[in-house]
């Protein structure tokens, strides 16, 4: 795992000034994980997507939103770990292995996840949500305010553990409706610092970030896997189907509007987070808001490959509802999380992307008549134009500085 830091070997677990600001080789590793459950997440719902009962169809976009919320959710929290802590730390390292097998075995209950092994993927997750803090704390003796903060984390976290665990106890639409309610309470609880009643809150955030260019990186290294994801997925899709013209057309619309997606998110906001966290006033402010700006847009970039792999396997025919909703709700999700990073980033609303947002509404009716290859087509136009208004705004002036919200 490497040699510790002489902070580390003094017992200091806080990362320093002088730690490097990019992901460590570990960090990577973990990454892996992330790639592997993305992928899980889309091969999960496509056949669902793609069945003959509506109502599972349906049901199949709700499956998505389920299964990869906490997936999103562990690898945020352990971003957050390694870019507080010492990375050199032999504990920090235990933690952030024992993250990437739980994230692994998460993943290999995908197939599952509704009918059987609902304990495969829910206790994993609260062990890790429950013991990552519960250790933390004991190495946190000499920083009481941070100590506080992990130990409220981990009250939290056992109060939503009853419906992770119950909810692996049931199946079907009771397992759906019992995890939703937790992941709902961990995020929400998270937006609030996870506050209990009768614990002083204490100054220290569970979003400060240790520098201003690591967090900002890996969230960066988070869309990059997402849009990856995407092209992996479709790439192996393609390979299993005929070479057909449609199927082919189908790969490379794909892959265009995942160069978009990287050309919107990169050009400016992507593209100047650690600037902008040097800049801000709050960084803690700021990065809760980066944050779930990125998990919005990796939801839409994971609906647009459920939504690739339909188009793949049924290019002709008429569109059914739910297939145009992950076609083209898949662009609109991600614009609005890119809306968000450029409310934070900008401290501005950019009427492009509401536009783009209010073109895909107004196109659904219509395309709802026509094959899903022609949907994805359109989609990929939308990404376009919105690109094609970022360059021309940016055309012959100086890059812009940003302005954070926080």
């Amino acid at each position: 795992m490497g040699r510790p830091s002489e902070a580390a070997q003094a017992g200091g677990i806080l990362r320093g000034n002088e730690d490097t600001r990019q992901a460590n080789f570990l960090e990577l590793f973990f990454d892996l994980a992330l790639v592997f459950a993305l992928i899980g997440v889309v091969s999960r719902v496509v056949p669902d997507l793609l069945s003959e009962n509506v109502r599972l169809r349906w049901l199949s976009l709700l499956y998505t939103v389920v299964l990869a919320l906490p997936l999103l959710w562990l690898w945020t929290t352990t971003a957050h770990i390694t870019s507080r802590f010492d990375f050199r730390n032999r504990w920090i390292q235990l933690l952030v292995l024992a993250s990437a097998f739980g994230l692994l075995i998460m993943t290999t209950s995908l197939p599952y996840a509704f009918v059987a092994r609902g304990g495969a993927f829910a206790v994993p997750y609260v062990l890790l949500h429950i013991g990552r803090p519960l250790l933390l704390r004991t190495m946190l003796r000499e920083h009481g305010a941070i100590r506080a903060l992990y130990t409220r984390r981990a009250i939290w976290s056992t109060a939503s553990a009853v419906f992770w665990l119950w909810g692996a106890a049931e199946r079907d639409a009771y397992r759906v409706a019992l995890w939703s309610v937790a992941i709902t309470v961990d995020l929400v609880v998270a937006r609030f610092s996870w506050p209990v009643p009768g614990m002083r809150r204490v100054p220290t955030s569970a979003w400060a970030m240790a520098d201003t260019a690591h967090l900002p990186g890996r969230y960066q290294q988070l869309l990059l896997i997402a849009l990856g994801e995407t092209v992996l997925s479709i790439g192996l899709t393609y390979t299993a189907h005929p070479a057909t013209i449609a199927a082919t057309t189908a790969l490379v619309i794909t892959f265009l509007s995942s160069v978009l997606l990287w050309r919107i998110y990169f050009y400016r906001a992507g593209q100047v987070l650690a600037q902008a966290v040097g800049m801000s006033s709050n960084r803690a402010t700021l990065g809760r808001n980066i944050g779930s700006a990125h998990v919005l847009m990796v939801l839409g970039i994971v609906a647009i490959a459920a939504g690739a792999e339909t188009v793949l396997a049924h290019p002709g025919g008429r569109t059914q509802p739910a297939w145009l909703l992950a076609i083209l709700g898949g662009p609109a999700i991600f614009m609005l999380g890119r809306i968000r990073l450029e409310r934070a980033v900008f401290n501005r609303l950019a009427v492009r992307r509401f536009v783009a947002i209010g073109a895909l509404v107004l196109l659904a009716p219509p395309l709802a008549f026509g094959p899903p290859l022609l949907a994805a087509i359109v989609a990929a136009v939308v990404l376009l134009g919105v690109a094609v208004a970022d360059a021309r705004h940016a055309a012959g002036r100086p890059l812009e500085v940003p302005s954070p919200s926080a």
